[in-house]
């Protein structure tokens, strides 16, 4: 089945990534980091599959790690001295904070691959189309320019094989003399391809006022509902981060405080909202299904 959340109204998708995105940055709880991290690597498992699950554990996890090894080597901070490297202290306090910040990391880059397979080009035209066309424009050639790059540079590098010119075959000089040639070739069809499109939107009167444009998106009773509940959670969390309901102190020594566990419940929510309307909207299809 599709992604359920995918289906809403751009604005939708576009609020809820904002909110989760920078939630995960500004909070370094640990309750709050697992939940954004179980939240995202769920969602983007959903999305992706297998292949995604294969990406984290190549990419994802050792980059993880490796913030959370080096934070301790430059942060000195803390009280708690649990050895030396090169006579500078490594302190407990300092991993524990290493450990969190490769968490936030790994979970926003999850949040970030969500976002490119929810957030299509059409979507990011519709909403920013008429407030900023250039901007929107640009963003929809980047958001674009990766999965075409890869396909290009594949077709390019079979045909370069064909003559003879693989990056694998011959002495280092001519590999790194064919790799060169097919790195031209690729950043002369990108920049072919951009001026292209920026001319073929221009001579379609792209950005212009008063140009009317189709769009398949309607704001109906489902996505006011959607945006209802999305603008209660949003605001409950801040209010809980205003009013210091939870909170974490890594420096000089630990200190975690969660006056109201209530709100865990809520981010919990906002997290995993994705993930929840699949899992209804499979439910419901199995109960049609049993029903024909």
């Amino acid at each position: 089945m599709k992604d359920t959340f995918a289906t809403y109204h751009p604005i939708i998708n576009f609020i809820y990534f904002c909110a989760v995105i920078v939630l995960s940055m500004l909070f370094l709880h640990p309750i709050f980091l697992a939940i954004t991290i179980a939240g995202s690597l769920t969602y983007s498992i959903s999305l992706n599959g297998r292949k995604g699950l294969r990406q984290i554990a190549i990419y994802l996890v050792p980059m993880m790690i490796l913030a959370a090894l080096i934070n301790p080597l430059f942060n000195h901070r803390g009280v708690t001295i649990i050895g030396y490297f090169n006579n500078n202290p490594i302190t407990l306090e300092s991993i524990y904070y290493g450990i969190a910040v490769g968490i936030m990391f790994g979970s926003v880059i999850l949040w970030f691959s969500c976002f490119y397979s929810v957030f299509t080009t059409d979507k990011l035209t519709y909403l920013f189309g008429r407030v900023a066309p250039s901007l929107s424009l640009i963003l929809s050639m980047v958001l674009r320019f990766v999965p075409r790059f890869k396909t290009q540079l594949r077709i390019i590098t079979n045909g370069q094989k064909c003559l003879g010119r693989n990056v694998t075959d011959g002495t280092v000089g001519q590999r790194v003399k064919n790799g060169i040639k097919i790195l031209s070739i690729m950043i002369s069809w990108a920049l072919e391809n951009s001026i292209e499109t920026a001319d073929s939107m221009k001579s379609r009167g792209y950005g212009l006022p008063g140009r009317t444009s189709f769009s398949i998106y309607r704001f109906d009773a489902r996505d006011k509902i959607a945006l209802l509940v999305l603008i209660i959670l949003i605001v409950l969390i801040s209010y809980g981060a205003l009013m210091d309901w939870y909170q974490i102190q890594y420096f000089p020594s630990i200190k975690v405080k969660y006056d109201k566990p209530a709100i865990f419940a809520i981010y919990f929510a906002l997290c995993f909202a994705p993930t929840f309307l699949n899992i209804w909207e499979a439910i419901k299809w199995k109960r049609l299904k049993s029903k024909i």
